[in-house]
């Protein structure tokens, strides 16, 4: 996606008409991110298994989940600088702990924990989307406006609520 993005509202633009030619299918790429989540999880059941049961085969299982989950990421994740790779894979990890954590409030029958988890969750995967999207790389931006997701931003939850609109409106996992 090219860098000359003014607002969050051209790229919805640029990814809906993308969409629209089949050039990417973000509902493939939802479900292949809550796949990386869920292998970041086995990674680590398997480290846990094998650090509690002391067997080495678990530390090797481990191994090749990683390789596969590294692979899938690559699909995702094209372009990075920095720590945005690393970034992204503990976003996701973070994200899908966060929904166990909920999903375990809510079994207990505290729904207002839940709901708060599962809210940060949601911020947390919103921001994953984000940043791998190119919505929250401000460097050729030259005009901000009302809905403009950049640094300037000092209110958390007018970004976050920023990122999950544009998450809520490209990332569709229901779109065959």
């Amino acid at each position: 996606m090219a860098r000359d993005i003014q607002n969050y509202q051209d790229l919805l633009k640029k990814v809906e008409a993308a969409t629209k030619a089949d050039k990417i299918d973000l509902s493939a790429g939802e479900d292949l991110s809550v796949a990386i989540m869920n292998l970041v999880s086995i990674e680590e059941h398997f480290f846990f298994t094998g650090a509690k049961t002391k067997k080495e085969k678990y530390f090797d299982l481990l191994t090749e989940v990683r390789k596969m989950r590294t692979e899938l990421m690559r699909r995702l994740i094209k372009d990075y600088e920095g720590e945005v790779w690393c970034i992204s894979k503990h976003l996701l990890a973070a994200s899908m702990r966060l929904i166990e954590v909920g999903t375990k409030e809510m079994a207990k029958g505290d729904k207002g924990a839940a709901c708060d988890l599962f809210s940060k969750a949601y911020e947390l995967y919103s921001l994953f989307w984000a940043m791998n999207l190119g919505a929250v790389d401000i460097g050729e931006i030259k005009k901000i406006d009302e809905e403009q997701v950049n640094v300037c931003d000092t209110d958390k939850n007018k970004l976050i609520a920023k990122l999950e609109r544009l998450v809520e409106r490209i990332v569709n996992c229901c779109r065959e």
